[in-house]
């Protein structure tokens, strides 16, 4: 397993654009943040700092287009700011949903179990409209989502390609890089991301 410890934010906005964070201070690509951008026509374009995250995302999910360029985060109390060549968001973290709760109730060693993810998949689909816990990520990979905490993201400033993007609005329609969608209320959830493959490069220097 390649695994993956930090939080992914999904959020939408008044001008349809939908953008997902992922920020990752543990990896096996060591720390870094990526996002991914999709527009109203649905073209889906990565946001990656360098080549080997490039490969690595791209491998995993699908996009129309990837830029290379640094892709810098800040936290500032409740605020994140990411800021690319392209894109600059900044946004406000709120408190905790009911479910927001449960996960972090979940000990962290069962919530990061890819049995209880997989058990978990049904329940999420339910619960929260496109989003999966489990599924084939492309390229022989298959992918878990272990969610251990969730936060409402209350307030978002988005520029992308020079244009303000308008008001924080929901994740709709849900985006299509991979298998599922962020959650459809703009949130960020605290994860850690499974990934079994047979076909590891050499650089990856995690456990197998």
């Amino acid at each position: 397993m390649e695994r993956f410890d930090g939080w992914i934010a999904g959020l939408g906005t008044a001008a349809g654009l939908r953008v997902v964070i992922g920020h990752w201070p543990t990896s096996p690509l060591g720390a870094f943040t990526d996002v991914m951008v999709e527009r109203p026509d649905g073209h889906r374009t990565l946001l990656a700092p360098d080549e080997r995250v490039a490969e690595f995302v791209g491998a995993t999910y699908t996009f129309d287009e990837t830029r290379l360029g640094a892709v810098t985060h800040e936290e500032l109390g409740d605020c994140h700011r990411v800021v690319t060549d392209d894109l600059e968001v900044t946004l406000r973290v709120g408190g905790r949903p009911a479910l927001g709760w449960l996960l972090r109730a979940v000990p962290s060693r069962l919530a990061t179990g890819p049995r209880w993810i997989a058990a978990l998949d049904a329940i999420a689909r339910r619960v929260l409209p496109g989003v999966r816990t489990v599924g084939t990520a492309g390229g022989g990979r298959t992918e878990y989502y272990g969610a251990r905490d969730l936060h409402r993201v209350v307030d978002a400033a988005v520029t992308f390609e020079g244009r303000d993007q308008g008001a924080l609005g929901p994740v709709r329609p849900p985006v299509h890089f991979g298998f599922g969608s962020t959650p459809r209320a703009p949130s960020l959830v605290r994860i850690t991301t499974l990934i079994r493959r047979d076909d590891r490069p050499t650089w990856l220097t995690s456990d197998p």
